[in-house]
């Protein structure tokens, strides 16, 4: 038996923890893999998981993906 697999495209990070197994991270144009966040909270997540501690810390290393400059942006990376 296969597993199933499904490609799920968000801009909402809460959306993308609550649903997923790991979260790709990508970049601005051009469009490159950042980051790839696996998602380990139990499932079935209930809605409260929301507020747990490693939710909070899996949307703060996602966000702050999102708002670092792009590779060879002001001299950075």
């Amino acid at each position: 038996m296969f597993a199933k697999t499904v490609i799920f495209v968000t801009h909402d990070i809460d959306e993308a923890i609550y649903l997923s197994d790991r979260v790709v991270v990508m970049s601005p144009r051009p469009g490159r893999i950042i980051d790839d966040v696996p998602v380990t909270l139990p499932r079935p997540r209930p809605q409260e998981v929301i507020m747990s501690e490693e939710f909070l810390e899996l949307k703060h290393r996602i966000r702050g993906k999102l708002t670092q400059p792009p590779v060879g942006v002001g001299g950075t990376r």
